[in-house]
């Protein structure tokens, strides 16, 4: 009876043991991870933390958008005044671009002129502050000039005389010492090999550069003349880029001494040939310039009118002549040419109206072998070859030359 006692005790008490456990296990344990279920629990909600609104960068862009008759000189400057610039590119309407460089602000800066008459796209990639990329664009247009200036480079492809400069020609003149001195600083001429020489202008039309004595022949000249947007005169601009090369041959250099009416040809500084030549006659129009000349061109026949030189039909020296062999030395109407007519004064008497006569047989020699940009060194004249009627660099020292420069 008393055994049966215990085991009911001890039944009861397992069930009190067994109920408290379930009730334990319902309420849950404080330090579980299933509270976070609990109803009124911090981590209970279900919404999640505001998003920060992207801060693109901002830029201020000059010329502003659709601005016109924006000077070519103007530069084109980017600037971020929130954030940074990651990439400029400006272009025109058939994709040539404009360079530039990134500065130490931060901005970016055209280094290059724009051209005259053209639409431009600005595109810049920036970044915000934080981090944000953007991309923009801007567009504007160049002025539209009033005379488009024009130029060419002389000699391109050719093989030339020991004495022919680089030459660039404007088709007009470059009106301001400040406009001529923007067209040399950009002009370039590379030597192969390389040889001492300076820029000038002969006149406002015509600049060129010499070396400081005669071309070593063989040399290779590369000459670059990136001018689109320079200015030059009022409302007047240039809106294209040029280049060219040519070769340096031979050294033929001839003397011709007016006073003993002769010529002597040199090539190599070797004598060749001296030939007998009849010079212009004494008289303010007919009297052969002395000095250093080039030949500007080769022509095999040429009809000579004297009222193309100030002497017209009617005055007792005019003249109209078909001349053969024709070798250019001054723009105001000098040549050496084959002068069958004069054969007998050659070698003794001056009779020419200003040309270089030569027989037949000597004038034709001279015209196979020679070239533009041969030397004719005249002497013996009191009439001076003005520097702009010819070909005139050598008619300065170097040192003078160099003081034709505009950036003196």
């Amino acid at each position: 009876m008393v055994q049966r006692r215990r085991s009911r005790g001890l039944a009861a008490a397992l069930a009190v043991v067994a109920t408290a456990a379930l009730v334990g296990a319902c309420q849950g344990d404080p330090a579980s991870p299933s509270t976070s279920n609990v109803a009124g629990s911090p981590s209970s909600s279900t919404s999640s933390a505001p998003t920060a609104t992207p801060t693109p960068a901002e830029l201020t862009v000059s010329p502003a958008d659709d601005s016109t008759g924006v000077l070519p000189t103007e530069p084109i400057t980017v600037q971020a005044t929130v954030g940074t610039i990651d990439d400029v590119s400006v272009v025109d309407a058939k994709g040539k671009a404009v360079k530039g460089d990134m500065g130490a602000d931060g901005a970016w800066k055209s280094t290059g002129l724009l051209a005259p008459n053209t639409a431009y796209t600005v595109t810049t990639k920036a970044s915000g502050p934080d981090g944000t990329p953007s991309t923009t664009t801007s567009t504007f247009t160049t002025l539209k000039p009033k005379v488009t200036a024009t130029y060419g480079i002389l000699y391109s492809g050719q093989t030339v005389g020991v004495g022919a400069p680089v030459s660039i020609q404007f088709d007009s003149a470059v009106t301001d010492a400040k406009y001529r001195a923007q067209v040399e600083k950009l002009v370039k001429v590379t030597t192969t090999p390389a040889q001492k020489g300076g820029w000038g202008w002969l006149d406002n039309r015509q600049l060129m550069w010499r070396p400081a004595k005669y071309w070593v022949p063989g040399t290779k000249v590369s000459v670059s003349a990136p001018l689109t947007g320079v200015q030059t005169g009022q409302d007047k601009w240039v809106a294209n880029d040029d280049s060219a090369s040519f070769s340096i041959g031979s050294s033929m250099i001839s003397y011709v001494n007016i006073k003993t009416h002769e010529m002597t040809v040199t090539q190599g500084g070797q004598v060749v040939r001296t030939i007998p030549v009849s010079t212009g006659k004494p008289g303010k129009l007919t009297e052969t310039r002395s000095g250093v000349k080039v030949i500007i061109g080769k022509q095999d026949k040429v009809t000579m009118d004297s009222a193309t030189v100030g002497i017209p039909k009617g005055d007792p020296n005019y003249y109209k002549i078909d001349t053969k062999w024709n070798l250019r030395v001054t723009w105001t109407g000098e040549f050496l040419h084959s002068a069958p007519w004069s054969v007998g004064a050659q070698g003794s008497t001056n009779v020419s109206h200003g040309c270089t006569n030569l027989s037949p047989a000597n004038a034709q020699w001279m015209f196979d072998h020679s070239k533009v940009g041969d030397v004719v060194v005249f002497t013996g004249s009191s009439r001076v070859f003005q520097p702009t009627e010819g070909i005139g660099v050598w008619q300065y020292s170097f040192s003078q030359w160099q003081k034709q420069s505009a950036l003196v």
